[in-house]
């Protein structure tokens, strides 16, 4: 992990993302890139006016500045901090960030409120996810480690699941964390015997891993919904993080064939990272 990048809003919660991003950096010997979106007309950007240019210019030089003031924290002494502002036009313009400087993470900060309906649907956070090739960490309070030594990571155990899994397992991996992955056994529809979740299991592992070696890993959870499973399961076996397949643009809401999991990290007290389908 060689490149963090932290949008930044100067909220509280955007600096509870901007400390774990510190800790991180310290870790892993990354540098910081911390991005403020500074949203400003596209009158005033293209205008030949010339006093519509100055404005514009005095609006960039004032968010710099504040920039510069806020990125002056006692915890980023020693790191490699580079402040990047861009105006703000849709937040996929962060995993264009992401690309064009070689990224490895981005770490947000978000509040929650009854669900991930509130937390993400029509949030910033939400936008980033959906777009970000890259995994993305959502933190909602400040975090006293960013030792992530048990992953809890939902897993439908479906073919489309290989690739995130993948960028997950290489990921906590190198992090030297423990990875679990978590199916939740749905009433109803969406319910499955033993035989066919092992049959699932193993079908999974082997197009994966080509060995069934990590089958030991994985947590078969009973629930009525997936959320509920996947925080129960996340609680027992003392999970420090939780991991969730995405499909960018359809949204969380689609990242459990059947379910929506849109609850999980408002729900969760734990940090959540996302990886891409």
């Amino acid at each position: 992990m060689k490149k963090i990048i932290v949008p930044i809003d100067f909220s509280e919660h955007s600096e509870y993302a901007l400390k774990t991003a510190a800790k991180m950096a310290k870790r892993y010997n990354a540098e910081v890139l911390a991005l403020h979106m500074l949203e400003m007309s596209d009158i005033m950007l293209t205008a030949s006016d010339g006093l519509q240019n100055q404005k514009a210019v005095y609006f960039f030089k004032l968010a710099e500045q504040k920039f510069e003031e806020f990125l002056k924290k006692s915890y980023l002494k020693g790191i490699n901090v580079t402040p990047i502002v861009k105006h703000y036009k849709v937040f996929h313009e962060v995993n264009d960030v992401a690309v064009e400087h070689g990224a490895d993470l981005i770490v947000m900060g978000s509040h929650g409120a009854t669900g991930l309906k509130e937390y993400f649907v029509g949030s910033n956070t939400e936008r980033v996810v959906r777009h970000s090739q890259i995994p993305v960490l959502v933190v909602k309070r400040e975090l006293a480690s960013i030792s992530f030594d048990v992953v809890a990571f939902a897993c439908d155990f479906s073919e489309e699941a290989i690739t995130p899994y993948l960028k997950a397992r290489n990921m906590f991996e190198a992090m030297g964390a423990k990875v679990y992955l978590v199916h939740v056994n749905l009433p109803n529809d969406h319910f499955k015997s033993s035989l066919q979740i092992e049959q699932s299991v193993v079908n999974f592992f082997t197009k994966a891993e080509g060995s069934l070696d990590k089958m030991d890993d994985v947590c078969y959870v009973a629930d009525y919904t997936v959320e509920d499973g996947l925080l129960n399961c996340a609680n027992k076996i003392g999970a420090d993080l939780i991991g969730i397949p995405t499909h960018g643009r359809k949204g969380l809401a689609h990242f459990f064939e059947g379910s929506i999991g849109e609850d999980v990290a408002n729900h969760a007290t734990l940090p959540v990272m996302t990886f891409k389908i």
